[in-house]
């Protein structure tokens, strides 16, 4: 499947050059290419996995564009982004990451896309999009993303236990998620957050307010508060 015409963007034909001159692989991945085929409207972030140093690709696609932005570099992470007209562009190489019960910061490696694919939150996240020459346009479905969204769906990549418990501030996105787009969190999913709930004891109050606020902010709050008195 191609979707070529979500990348008419002249900021993604840079994108697609600056990568291809570092001699590595590029994709737009997660919200942008979600709400583009649901048909929410232009995004103002845009999420680019490169298959090699996000950050050098952000440094390379700065120089190319007539401003040359600044580039704001997160070395811990291994991330950085700039921001192109009233767009904000973030960058990340390809990673697996592992975890530590305490902490929601991973331990990250470099990875493939697949591997970057698998540690998402959820198979409507995990859709990316081609910059490649080859293959502009391309859609990358691993999970099925795609079957999710046309049956509302949230689901996570893998083993939900996993999901949630690496990083259990997914557990309050997969609720706002539901709450915001109407959709339904399948059942084993659902019965893993009400399982992993104790989890949020490791994350930041700040974290968990501020999903607290995109619930209330939501056109039905209510589905979001019934989910997380039933999830414990």
């Amino acid at each position: 499947m191609n979707y070529k015409h979500a990348l008419s963007a002249p900021i993604f034909e840079i994108i697609s050059k600056s990568s291809e001159q570092l001699g590595f692989d590029s994709y737009v991945i997660g919200g942008y290419v979600r709400d583009f085929i649901l048909d929410h409207g232009s995004k103002k972030d845009i999420d680019i996995v490169a298959v090699g140093s996000g950050i050098d690709l952000a440094q390379k696609v700065s120089q190319l564009l007539p401003n040359k932005p600044k580039v704001q570099v997160f070395k811990t992470y291994g991330t950085a982004m700039l921001r192109f007209k009233d767009v904000e562009i973030e960058f990340v190489g390809a990673r697996k990451e592992s975890y530590s019960d305490d902490s929601r910061n991973p331990d990250v490696t470099e990875g493939t896309l697949q591997d970057d694919q698998n540690r998402r939150d959820f198979t409507i996240n995990a859709l990316a999009l081609s910059l490649n020459d080859e293959n502009f346009g391309e859609l990358l479905d691993p999970f099925n993303g795609i079957k999710d969204l046309e049956n509302k769906i949230i689901k996570t990549p893998l083993n939900p236990d996993i999901t949630y418990s690496d990083d259990p501030l997914r557990m309050m996105r997969a609720i706002r998620f539901a709450t915001q787009l109407n959709f339904i969190i399948e059942d084993e999913s659902l019965s893993s957050i009400g399982e992993n709930a104790t989890r949020l004891e490791i994350i930041t109050r700040e974290r968990i307010v501020d999903e607290l606020n995109k619930i209330m902010l939501s056109k039905k709050p209510s589905i979001g508060f019934l989910l997380l008195e039933k999830t414990g």
